[in-house]
């Protein structure tokens, strides 16, 4: 007799892996405020039975979530097989948790623990290693969550908001003004430069005031281009971030830049943020180079 599917029952499965140093615990913690019952470092082969126990247990919520890592040792390469028998018999989820090299690196410096691959050898050969055993799992994942640029209120904003409600496909946008005298910012995925707008900077009345100041923020957009260039850009914005959001991106990075960053930049960024928020999209504003000295 073939046995009932949870999905009958509507019992639904979150099974959250990743990389040591991702923030999968910060992710487990944001299910359980979801209401999932939560299990921390179960054993891979176990899952096809919990699943099963779980399914019949009228007693317990209809959710759970599943953290399965590299504590697993190579059991973890068995997880593939054991999600797409789970996936075939109930409603499930793979999610996978990861971040960049750099931000692992800083994480794992920061709480000075060894990583679990490390083996006596650096923290970095860990990283490299966990990647490479990983990889089959991240390719077969639902959901992959770059937590680079997510600080821990965003992580769990951005759960609550996928998984709150199932059909949205939330996207972080992050504005930053800078200036280009210090560099562009490596990890911007979109950059503007708004250095055609006229300068602040040489009006001595407004020198020395940020583009915070209403009255520079006034001057900045009474000319006819910077608001020709706001509409340009909303409308490309209004175009890209839903291809991004249906290919899977958590995180957009949007950087204006001037001179020096204090003026233009910062101006035309609060109103961005402010517009992308008016359209339902979680941003932020970061003024990466308002404290700056002027020159």
């Amino acid at each position: 007799m073939k046995r009932p599917s949870a999905k009958r029952n509507s019992r639904e499965f979150v099974v959250l892996t990743g990389l040591s140093g991702s923030g999968k615990g910060s992710v487990l913690k944001s299910f359980e405020d979801l209401g999932y019952y939560c299990v921390d470092n179960l054993p891979v082969a176990l899952i096809l039975t919990f699943s099963e126990l779980y399914a019949e247990d009228q007693a317990e919520g209809n959710r759970a979530a599943l953290l399965v890592d590299a504590r697993e040792g190579e059991q973890i390469a068995k997880l593939p097989a054991i999600y797409r028998r789970l996936r075939a018999e109930h409603s499930a989820a793979l999610v996978f948790v990861e971040a960049s090299n750099e931000t692992l690196l800083r994480r794992f410096s920061e709480t000075r623990r060894p990583h679990p691959l490390g083996h006596g050898g650096s923290v970095i050969e860990g990283i490299r290693a966990e990647r490479r055993r990983m990889a089959p799992i991240r390719r077969l994942a639902d959901v992959v969550i770059d937590t680079t640029k997510f600080n821990v209120h965003e992580l769990r904003q951005f759960i609550l908001d996928r998984f709150q409600n199932p059909g949205r496909r939330p996207l972080l946008v992050s504005v930053v003004s800078f200036g280009f005298r210090y560099g562009i910012p490596p990890d911007a995925d979109l950059v503007f430069d708004v250095r055609f707008l006229p300068n602040p900077h040489f009006i001595p009345r407004l020198r020395p005031f940020s583009g915070k100041d209403p009255r520079v923020a006034r001057y900045i957009r009474s000319f006819p281009q910077t608001g020709e260039f706001l509409r340009r850009i909303e409308s490309l914005l209004r175009y890209l971030i839903p291809h991004y959001i249906r290919e899977g991106k958590s995180y957009l990075t949007i950087a204006l830049g001037c001179t020096g960053g204090r003026h233009r930049s910062v101006a035309l960024a609060n109103v961005i943020r402010r517009d992308l928020q008016h359209r339902g999209y979680p941003a932020k504003v970061v003024h990466r180079d308002l404290d700056k000295t002027p020159t």
